[in-house]
């Protein structure tokens, strides 16, 4: 037990994500399921542990395999079995575990696979993450290993949250052969108006498309079913269904961070002054709308696992980021679900609003997608690090909040490193074409500088 190592870099911020047999290994799977009842029997006492997991073909072994290290540690496994990662949450939530682990992949290419860790205080991330790597020899406790179905319940409580005023919606759905699949097949005979459903089929290969449902390249057939049934609005996810992928009823994509001020707008009809969160990498027009609505807008780090914790810090009612990533602490319970996301949404849209109409404020913001430059993990914050010193030297109004963030009369633009891909991300915005150039030439300069291209 004391000779097994693992691959530091599977250790991200905010979960444990690596390539199957190659930085992260079956044996991995056992060691962090075992060190983890540890940690929770230290804290808790009781080892109430729920796990899930999503239909990568790689999950069920590693399932099995984490589960032994969780039931040789003494803990009591709740096994829900194949479930997006919402349905996990709120299985750890209605089960009162002391902890839940769900393996996922999330968006990742389908030979990734990993660890979202939560505990019955919240996200399990940071040092807590990195101290499962410390291995402890001990005897072995046998615990107890049983099987829970929490779906029906989980759709109960999706249904609850309709409220629709008019029926005659047309919704096409896109679970990418994702574990979003299964309760989407379901969710929708309880949803009133017409649902075309694609690409349903859990499939750990994804051979419709890569999982993620913020990429234009990945949303292809969905703007093509929008356009054939002439439907409303097409809602896509990613493989672990939290996050979300909304497109109007002419098939062009809504932003998070526009998704977020769509849902600020309608929380803070009924409860003004409310807090909501928004990403570094949202725009400027976010933060200054919810303000001029009477809400309180607040400029967090990205991931979900430091979202989540900013909520309860600040009792927010929403939080979102650009990656799709919707929290609503406003009647529900404070967890990303895009399913749940696509309800609200939904509700919305039923009471005649027009997302078409709604997107006309951003008509004048010209600005780019996220924009991935690929970055060695181990390079990644180094960079970071050295445009910091760079650009507090060069710039006055700089926000170092998650990379960094640099905001000038005519737009800004943000540089960070990701947490969960070989990656630096970088985003710009502007109030015309030319700054915007202006922007991207600004950032493809600096990048330069450590012999990185800016691909757009």
């Amino acid at each position: 037990m004391k000779g097994h190592k693992f691959n530091k870099g599977i250790f991200r911020a905010y979960d444990i994500r690596g390539i199957v047999a190659d930085t992260l290994s079956v044996q991995d799977a056992y060691y962090i399921g075992y060190n983890f009842a540890k940690k929770i029997r230290d804290k808790f006492k009781s080892v109430n542990i729920v796990v899930g997991y999503d239909g990568r073909l790689s999950s069920p072994i590693l399932e099995k395999s984490l589960i032994q290290g969780l039931f040789d540690n003494g803990a009591n496994i709740i096994r829900i079995g194949l479930c997006p990662s919402p349905m996990l949450y709120f299985a750890s939530i209605r089960l009162r575990a002391e902890g839940a682990i769900m393996i996922t992949g999330s968006h990742n290419p389908s030979n990734y696979n990993g660890f979202k860790i939560l505990t019955k205080e919240g996200s399990y991330f940071g040092k807590e993450l990195s101290s499962l790597m410390k291995i402890k020899a001990m005897p072995l406790i046998h615990g107890k290993i049983h099987y829970y179905d929490i779906s029906n319940s989980y759709i109960s409580n999706l249904v609850s949250a309709i409220s629709f005023k008019n029926n005659d919606l047309k919704v096409v759905w896109d679970p990418g052969n994702g574990s979003t699949g299964n309760i989407i097949k379901k969710l929708i005979k309880h949803i009133p108006g017409e649902h075309i459903l694609i690409n349903s089929e859990v499939d750990g290969t994804f051979p419709s498309h890569h999982p993620d449902p913020t990429e234009e390249k990945n949303l292809v057939e969905i703007k093509k079913t929008i356009k054939k049934y002439n439907a409303d609005i097409g809602i896509a996810f990613d493989g672990d269904g939290d996050r979300i992928g909304v497109l109007d009823s002419k098939a062009n994509f809504v932003s998070g961070d526009k998704l977020l001020l769509l849902f600020a707008m309608d929380i803070l009809k009924k409860k003004p002054k409310s807090k909501i969160i928004a990403d570094v990498k949202a725009s400027n027009l976010i933060f200054k709308t919810i303000r001029s609505l009477g809400g309180t807008a607040i400029m967090s780090k990205t991931g979900h696992s430091l979202i989540k914790t900013k909520m309860k810090e600040t009792k927010a009612l929403l939080a979102g980021e650009m990656s799709g990533h919707i929290f609503f602490a406003d009647e529900y319970y404070g967890f990303d679900d895009a399913i749940y996301a696509s309800i609200r949404l939904l509700n919305i849209m039923s009471q005649g609003f027009n997302i078409k109409g709604f997107l006309e404020k951003f008509k004048n913001l010209y600005s780019t997608p996220e924009i991935k430059v690929f970055c060695e993990d181990s390079y990644k914050f180094k960079i970071i690090d050295k445009i910091i010193k760079i650009t507090s030297k060069k710039y006055r109004d700089v926000s170092y909040i998650d990379g960094v963030r640099v905001n000038l009369s005519y737009g800004w633009w943000l540089i960070r490193a990701s947490n969960t891909q070989p990656a630096i991300i970088v985003r710009c915005e502007a109030n015309s074409k030319k700054s915007l150039t202006t922007l991207i030439k600004e950032v493809e300069l600096i990048l330069l500088k450590f012999d990185l291209k800016l691909n757009y």
